[in-house]
């Protein structure tokens, strides 16, 4: 049998004899001694001998004991058990099984921990979860609770105005109501006019902003870049007709605003054609249903002796030009036969031998069909000569416009500087008394809301009144805009969504308002709205009128008397819009494309000095802000409005090919003295 190395407290064992040959080994005589010896210390050791603890005989300092062979299995065994009695150990597989016992019980002891744990763990992780839900549930009731109180508070505004503005009562309550039932009715189907939550907010700020100061460029221009621009359109360089050929007839469609811009193209084209130019009619719209004539809304003598130097103007035709059937000589052009903005050399090729044959050439429908450029500077200046120097208001619309302009300042001291060039003699009239010169100015804002029937149904966007909206717009495009109609039937259109999102849909009233508040005009601010007749009624002026309870039209502040020579004349009643507008300390359009929007806009930077702001929305970038209505704070809404007006601000030389009736400032019009 192999030798087994044993330690019992300092002492060797081996083991090399065979347990069953009954031979007693030499050395256990020894080995007896050792252990005896052994027991005996331990035994002092107990007894409590009288020698020093320090100095007493531990197991662990036994003495090394000689190597013994047992020669007897039994008394080997009732040694080592004796032995290992003494010392607490096992020998062979009782050490091994013992350290495999409690490793087991340790693996045991330590998985039931880990489980402990996890559950532990596990129950925190769901305990924190439940926490989140109900913190996330809670602020959200707090939002809503807000936005109810918010909206509460436009209501109680609504009552404010109607208690301060008694001719207010006949519609704003129920238009409220019908406005709030008509959106909820139809909320899935307004794509991007869904206001509400924003108006709430925007209430919420022009309460809160009462005490906080204005933008500084709230009412102005870039003052030093502007004022460097100075008007000379009224410098004459052109020689006088020598010869005439014939006479230009121009019968202008559309409204006062399409009138005036075909005018002006008359005039460059007499002078193209070196040929004589009959005083311009207007043409039966059944869109605008008036019968007015050039002299019902432009001093006709002024015209024609401002522009004398120019061109030749008479009030009709020569007797013997008179009696001509135009349309069976072929000198009748309409729209039809003309491409919009078309060229100098289309007149001179097409029209100007018409013009040499038969003396006489009646543009019917004529609008705008003449080019920006190429044109020649003296051509071009006298386009805007016409705009701003020649047409001037009758009196009556003067008079009549100086005194909107006095109910809209109260207090106002001075005319404005555009006051003598719209309402000429009667801009002192804007004066109520001669005292009353060092009275602190009154600031009142101007909006022009494109967004009559005509606007809308030629637009082809869609402004949340669903169904409803969508029949009668078809309606309305089939009787007036039947080309458009076709167009619709037969050509796969962009569709209302992406022509939003390219900015080609007027701003509705609930976007100017929340434009207008964002740009940081406070609750208090005198606002004059020009095309009060607005698509839907009163109901769609809600929005305004409740944020904006200074809100007036021309309806508002003349009386029935004085608004009465005037009714049922809707070009007479835009020359009223346009003087409001354009005399006013700041001009806010919603769609740059309308033409009363652009005159204005030109008529303003022409003789405002750098001292009259227009705000032109970007409505691309607009539309973009306003389709996070659900999700963006006010305040970030805010920043983003201002900077997508404010770039609009920039002081820029009139664009290749744009309008010089909206965008003045180049040689041909305005001088540069910067």
């Amino acid at each position: 049998m192999d030798d087994l190395p044993i330690s019992v407290m300092g002492s060797n064992f081996k083991l090399n004899a065979d347990p069953l040959s009954g031979e007693e080994d030499s050395d256990s005589t020894e080995t007896r001694v050792g252990i005896s010896h052994v027991r005996s210390a331990s035994f002092h050791s107990r007894s409590g001998s009288s020698t020093p603890r320090n100095r007493q005989i531990s197991p662990t300092h036994s003495p090394r004991l000689p190597p013994s062979r047992f020669g007897s299995f039994d008394k080997f065994s009732s040694d080592v058990q004796h032995a290992s009695s003494f010392s607490g150990l096992n020998i062979f597989g009782l050490l091994s099984d013992h350290s495999s016992d409690k490793f087991k019980v340790d693996k045991r002891v330590k998985k039931r921990a880990g489980t402990v744990w996890y559950q532990r763990k596990r129950i925190k992780g769901i305990l924190l979860l439940i926490l989140l839900a109900g913190l996330f549930f809670f602020v959200n009731w707090v939002m809503l609770l807000r936005l109810q109180e918010q909206d509460d508070r436009i209501q109680q505004y609504d009552a404010n105005a109607v208690n301060s503005n008694p001719e207010y009562s006949g519609n704003v309550s129920s238009s409220r109501i019908s406005v709030q039932g008509k959106r909820k009715a139809s909320r899935n189907k307004w794509p991007k006019g869904n206001y509400g939550r924003l108006l709430a907010l925007a209430a919420h700020a022009l309460a809160e902003g009462e005490s906080k100061p204005e933008p500084k460029d709230l009412w102005q221009e870039p003052v030093v870049a502007s004022s460097a621009w100075k008007p000379c359109a009224d410098k004459r360089n052109l020689e006088p007709i020598e010869r005439n050929i014939g006479y230009i007839m121009v019968t202008a469609n559309g409204g006062m605003n399409q009138q005036r811009v075909a005018v002006c193209n008359a005039v460059v084209l007499a002078r193209l054609l070196n040929s004589t130019l009959v005083v311009p009619r207007f043409l039966y719209s059944s869109v605008w249903k008036d019968v007015s004539q050039f002299s019902d809304i432009y001093q006709e003598d002024h015209f024609i002796n401002y522009m004398n130097p120019d061109i030749h103007i008479m009030k009709e035709l020569p007797d013997n030009l008179r009696s001509l059937d135009l349309e069976a000589i072929g000198s009748v052009v309409t729209d039809a036969d003309i491409t919009k903005e078309a060229m100098p050399r289309f007149y001179l090729k097409n029209i100007l031998p018409i013009l040499i044959k038969n003396k006489v050439v009646h543009f019917l429908g004529f609008g705008n069909r003449l080019a920006f450029d190429p044109l020649s500077f003296e051509l071009q200046r006298l386009r805007c000569r016409c705009n701003f120097h020649a047409l001037r208001f009758v009196p009556k619309i003067q008079e009549t416009g100086a005194l909107i302009l006095q109910r809209l300042r109260q207090k106002e001291g001075y005319p404005g500087p555009l006051d003598k060039h719209l309402v000429g003699s009667y801009a002192e009239s804007t004066i109520k008394e001669k005292k009353a010169r060092s009275t602190k100015s009154s600031k009142y804002l101007s909006v022009h809301l494109r967004f009559e029937i005509d606007m809308v149904a030629h637009s082809l966007c869609e402004f949340g009144g669903g169904k409803e909206e969508k029949e009668e717009l078809e309606a309305y495009r089939a009787v007036h805009f039947p080309a458009l109609s076709l167009l619709q039937k037969t050509t796969k259109l962009p569709s209302p969504e992406d022509l939003r999102s390219e900015g080609l849909c007027p701003l509705t009233p609930e976007e100017a308002v929340l434009m207008l508040a964002a740009l940081g005009f406070k609750r208090k601010t005198k606002i004059f709205v020009a095309g009060s007749q607005i698509y839907g009624g009163s109901t769609r002026l809600t929005a305004l009128t409740s944020l904006y309870p200074n809100l007036v039209t021309k309806e508002k502040l003349l009386s029935t008397t004085e608004l009465e020579p005037f009714k049922n004349f809707s070009s007479q009643l835009a020359a009223l819009d346009f003087i409001g507008c354009t005399a006013s300390d700041a001009f806010a359009m919603t769609d740059s494309g309308s033409q009363l929007s652009s005159l204005v806009s030109g008529y303003r930077i022409y003789y405002g000095g750098g001292r009259m702001p227009t705000i032109r929305p970007n409505k691309r970038r607009l539309a973009s802000i306003f389709s996070r209505n659900n999700t963006i704070e006010w305040r970030i809404f805010e920043i983003r409005v201002r900077k997508a007006v404010r770039q609009t601000k920039h002081v820029l030389t009139r664009p290749r090919g744009r309008s010089v009736y909206r965008y003045p400032r180049c040689k041909e019009c305005m001088c540069w003295t910067g």
